[in-house]
């Protein structure tokens, strides 16, 4: 079998069970790479002085990392500036705020191209190599001008944009042309994957001689949709957990006589929050008799402080939070609890098996791992109900959720009202339907899916990856 060597910006492979927190890629690729003893490879999250290559390498349960530091300016300019300013809101439609610096795009394309000459010697005849997200899209190109033949998959955790948006970004055919040197290309979804086809066929002149093959700019690329999903015997294991049943009792005492309503998201504005609290507000004004049956809950850790962007959206998230409080409290009870710390995998859990409601509702999101944890969960004798952003890729396996359009502060308070009033019956119903969904496409079919499909292209004509 053929070792497996993952990169991506950051390599956080979990210490145990329920110990990293909101976030589902380390938890995804953790799993991925015990299963073949696999090599992760990527930046430590730690600065230095100059660049100068020196790798610190350790093995944890099977899985072995392999981690460089970054200078200062590379951070600045690749991570919080190309990456997190110009594709990270492109990728979720927000051309508005997306910063077109050139200095940013000459980092990403530097730190990529010392990702390469690092982890170059690191690889083996034989062996597979997956990249994932955006911040290493040109990954590819600089191995190839190393001398790397080995096959080289690319994985798309983040939503591909419309073809219109994608081409706002100066230099845009450049970033695609580089995806063509790898040998098969991700991503979360079909309409994801046919945006990108659209693209190419468009603006690259490239044809399509059979369903999942592109070829422009000199190379035949296979392209494919694989849904992420959860561990899920993992997740199982961690709801037995003492940590979990601890906040699990905690949160049935602090909502006694009242439904949970929970979210849970990392502090973004692609997230949808501020037009969550907006829904929740209405959902308060319009049934005045259900005020003090409900308490919502959103978990939301602050990220990526030193982008403008992420500094004003909590300011006006923390000044919505108040005015709900404040208009809605009384002495004896308030309805909204909103919280910016990190939690426990394990504790997330008991908390999610203690709401009546999961809200789930981006404004535009590549999968949303939060929505399945969320379903593994709940007890099944007595299921809570799933609001989820049709704008999520998730909503493309999970139809038996409430969608909701996330734009729609009316749209959420209704769907907060039918699901809190929904009977038992349907409620089993719907819960049974997103729970096999998410026991059968979980991280191991993920996997498998791209592992066999990238494997497979040196070794036999295998059926197309149709979008």
């Amino acid at each position: 079998m053929s070792r497996l060597i993952v990169v991506s910006n950051r390599v956080n492979p979990p210490g145990g069970a329920g110990e990293e927190t909101v976030g589902g890629l380390a938890m995804a690729l953790a799993a991925a790479l015990r299963e073949y003893s696999g090599l992760w490879f990527g930046w430590s999250g730690k600065t230095t002085p100059e660049f100068d290559g020196k790798l610190s390498m350790q093995t944890q349960d099977g899985v072995t990392s392999a981690v460089v530091d970054l200078e200062a300016a590379d951070l600045d300019e690749y991570y919080n500036g190309y990456a997190n300013k110009t594709l990270w809101p492109l990728f979720h439609y927000r051309t508005d705020i997306a910063a077109y610096d050139r200095v940013y795009g000459e980092g990403y394309s530097r730190v990529n191209k010392r990702f390469a000459e690092t982890l170059a010697p690191l690889i083996a005849d034989g062996d597979l190599i997956w990249v994932h997200d955006y911040h290493l899209i040109p990954l590819a190109r600089e191995l190839r001008a190393l001398g790397i033949k080995n096959r080289i998959g690319f994985f798309l955790h983040v939503p591909w944009p419309a073809h219109q948006v994608f081409t706002t970004l100066p230099g845009h055919s450049l970033l695609v042309q580089a995806m063509f040197d790898y040998d098969l290309v991700g991503f979360q979804t079909a309409e994801y994957c046919q945006a990108f086809e659209e693209y190419v066929l468009a603006e690259g002149g490239g044809s399509q001689p059979e369903p999942g093959r592109l070829k422009a700019y000199g190379r035949s690329l296979r392209v494919g949709a694989f849904p992420i999903g959860l561990d899920a015997p993992d997740f199982a294991r961690m709801l037995k957990s003492p940590r979990a049943r601890r906040m699990r009792d905690l949160m049935a005492a602090a909502t006694v006589f009242r439904h949970l309503v929970v979210g849970v998201d990392r502090l973004d504005y692609s997230k949808g929050l501020e037009e969550r609290f907006l829904g929740f507000e209405r959902f308060l004004v319009d049934n005045p008799d259900m005020r003090r049956e409900v308490l919502m809950l959103q978990i939301a850790p602050v990220s990526r402080e030193s982008v403008d962007a992420y500094q004003e959206i909590r300011g006006r998230l923390d000044a919505l939070s108040g005015r709900i409080n404040g208009e809605f409290s009384d002495v004896d009870w308030n309805p909204f609890r909103y919280v910016n710390k990190n939690y426990r995998r394990d504790e997330l859990a008991g908390i999610y098996g203690a709401a009546r409601v999961g809200l789930v509702t981006p404004l535009r999101d590549g999968m949303n791992l939060v929505a399945k944890e969320y379903v593994a969960a709940q007890n099944p004798e007595d299921p809570g109900v799933l609001i989820l952003s049709r704008f999520a890729g998730a909503a493309r396996q999970m139809g038996e959720a409430l969608l909701v359009n996330p734009n729609s502060p009316e749209e959420i308070a209704d769907a907060l009202k039918r699901a809190l009033g929904m009977e038992k019956a349907e409620r089993i119903r719907r819960w049974s339907a997103l729970f096999d969904n998410i026991q059968r496409e979980d991280v191991t079919a993920w996997r498998d899916s791209f592992v066999n499909a990238l494997a497979g292209l040196a070794t036999s004509r295998q059926a197309a990856l149709a979008c």
